[in-house]
């Protein structure tokens, strides 16, 4: 896809999403959206970079780390500031130490060790990180993410993290072939992260990354303040890839 084609796209995500922010009573500056670059090549990453795009997702460390590289040197060569990084994949403890060196948001974590781990490691390392608690919104385990009911718990225990700064929740509904039907999920992480700001740790709770290419106005006015759109923003990637 050319660089211009990727400015065009970028454009018209920007009126979706202030269109959708205008029909929930909101300010389209209230919602972020994160250009999800999963198996998607450096070239196309820069264009949207110096199109205006200010935060960028990757879910694969290794992926990240062969990547990245020509990404910032090209961003450096044309004199463009580079985006904050969001780490959206599934996290493992043996890769905490390259995420919590490299990305500015964390928005997989879903259970106290990973939170334990990212904490040393973004200490050692003289970070401070904001991570997203992933939750499981419809019993899908093999997604990732913490079930409702253990959050409170988590959110406690989170206080004793002095590198992370846990700034809301993340959820990835269930795949469905009409954005209508994510609405309920949309609606009840919203609730539960309201629910939460009563609870001990939840005063900074503020942010929710819910909805994807296919649902992301539904989102945003179910209160999203985080969309993460992949193929709507860079076009198809590898099969293998899923869609975002």
């Amino acid at each position: 896809m050319s660089r211009e084609e990727i400015a065009s796209r970028l454009e018209g995500l920007r009126r979706r999403i202030a269109a959708a922010a205008e029909r929930a009573d909101r300010r389209p500056q209230e919602v972020t959206l994160v250009g999800v670059a999963k198996r998607q090549p450096a070239s196309a990453v820069c264009a949207a970079v110096a199109a205006g795009l200010t935060h960028v997702g990757e879910s694969y460390v290794q992926e990240d780390l062969a990547k990245r590289p020509e990404v910032e040197r090209a961003l450096r060569e044309a004199g463009v500031s580079p985006p904050r990084w969001h780490f959206i994949g599934r996290l493992q403890r043996n890769k905490a130490r390259h995420v919590a060196a490299r990305f500015d948001v964390v928005e997989t974590l879903d259970r106290e060790a990973l939170g334990e781990e990212l904490d040393r490691r973004a200490g050692a390392a003289g970070r401070r990180l904001d991570v997203l608690l992933q939750v499981d919104v419809a019993d899908e385990p093999q997604k990732g993410g913490a079930p409702p009911q253990a959050l409170p718990a988590l959110l406690d225990r989170s206080r004793r993290w002095s590198a992370l700064r846990v700034a809301g929740l993340m959820a990835i509904p269930p795949a469905t072939d009409h954005p209508e039907r994510s609405r309920p999920a949309f609606a009840r992480l919203r609730e539960l992260r309201d629910a939460l700001r009563e609870a001990p740790g939840g005063d900074t709770l503020h942010a929710l990354s819910m909805g994807m290419s296919a649902d992301f106005e539904v989102a945003i006015e179910e209160g999203a303040t985080i969309v993460r759109v992949g193929t709507a923003l860079f076009g198809a990637r590898d099969a293998a890839g899923g869609d975002a």
